[in-house]
Parts: C-alpha cells; sequence; structure tokens
C-alpha cells in the first residue's frame, strides 16, 4: 500500500504542475488548447488528489505518522511540489 502511496504522491505532484502549466503558459500561447486540455488534466488531477487524501488516512497508523506529520503530509498536497518532498521525506523507506 505504500508503493501505491508513494506512485500517487508523485502522480499527484506532476498532474498539479502540469495543471498550472496548462493554465499559466498555454493559456497565454494557445487558447483553443488550453480549454480543451483543462478538462482531462483536471480530471485527472482531481482523481490523484483524492487518491493522495484517502491512502494518506489508510497508510496512516502503518508508518506511524504523529498528528503532525499526518497534518504536514495532507497539507503538503495543497503546494506545488509539496508531494515530491512527502515522497522523500516520509516515504523513502518504502
Amino acid at each position: 500500500m505504500t508503493k501505491l502511496f508513494k506512485f500517487i504522491a508523485i502522480a499527484e505532484g506532476i498532474s498539479y504542475l502540469v495543471l498550472f502549466f496548462n493554465m499559466l503558459v498555454i493559456k497565454r500561447l494557445n487558447p483553443e488548447l488550453y480549454k480543451s486540455l483543462l478538462f482531462p488534466i483536471g480530471m485527472a488531477h482531481g482523481l490523484l488528489f483524492i487518491s493522495y487524501v484517502v491512502l494518506a488516512f489508510i497508510i496512516w497508523k502503518n508508518q506511524k505518522w504523529t498528528i503532525k506529520e499526518f497534518f504536514i503530509v495532507q497539507v503538503a498536497s495543497l503546494l506545488p511540489f509539496g508531494t515530491f518532498y512527502i515522497e522523500k521525506k516520509y516515504l523513502k523507506h518504502a
């Protein structure tokens, strides 16, 4: 389960950055392409985000995280590059 969480953390971080890239760069360069990419990228990111949060709850006790560590893991999903930090710091033994 931890390996799955590690994969989801990386995928969620990448999807977050791709979503930002689409919103900040592609929107300016090609508005039509932006509109066609927004739904699939947004849907993928949404599913990965929900998976990240649910899996964090599932493996919380297995990883023996304190409440503070669990809170940090959850907040990291809201920050760009946050899930990469979590993957390196809290999931390196997976």
